[in-house]
């Protein structure tokens, strides 16, 4: 088995990857809808509330589906006061449990906690409040049970990876090469 974690590993990280570019090219988006506000706004002396909320919107797109990939390509804030101080095998140990104790039941706190919530929006079928605003917030508010799962999928394959490597004892001098996205 690859370094990678596998079919399945590799298939998450794919996954992963593909969700923050989606995400790279919504904040391209998001600049250019500013830029159409900013310019309705101050040139001509109009707004449309869809726009200005589809920013919002689009923001919170971007951060939920780049916590994945984030999480991928390692960079997630951390307190590496002790991490970046200990080898290889102490970071992956660090990482595997990192991942199964405390970002894994996050990330099930998350689900859990939000699923009465996405629910009851997609059952009135939820839309902006604002009168001329965004049909879909239902949509936007299952976010807050993708995020979690494609997190927790990462951590796993994560976690899988970290294992691996620990179990086949690779050496503290010799570098892993990155899984070919």
């Amino acid at each position: 088995m690859a370094a990678g974690g596998g079919g399945i590993g590799s298939a998450i990280d794919r996954l992963s990857v593909a969700t923050g570019h989606a995400a790279a090219w919504l904040t391209l988006l998001m600049v250019v809808a500013t830029f159409v506000i900013v310019v309705l706004r101050y040139i001509f002396d109009t707004g449309v509330i869809w726009l200005q909320e589809s920013i919002t919107w689009m923001h919170a797109v971007v951060f939920m589906l780049g916590a994945a990939y984030t999480l991928r390509h390692n960079g997630h804030v951390r307190v590496d006061i002790f991490y970046r101080k200990i080898g290889r095998r102490g970071r992956r140990l660090v990482d595997l449990l990192g991942a199964l104790l405390l970002l894994a039941p996050t990330c099930a706190v998350i689900a859990w906690t939000s699923w009465e919530y996405v629910f009851s929006a997609w059952a009135v079928q939820e839309g902006s409040p604002e009168a001329g605003g965004l049909p879909g917030l239902f949509l936007l508010k299952s976010l807050l049970l993708l995020m979690p799962l494609l997190l927790l999928l990462q951590a796993l394959a994560g976690a899988a990876r970290n294992l691996m490597l620990l179990l086949a004892g690779d050496g503290e001098t010799e570098e892993t090469p990155e899984p070919e996205l």
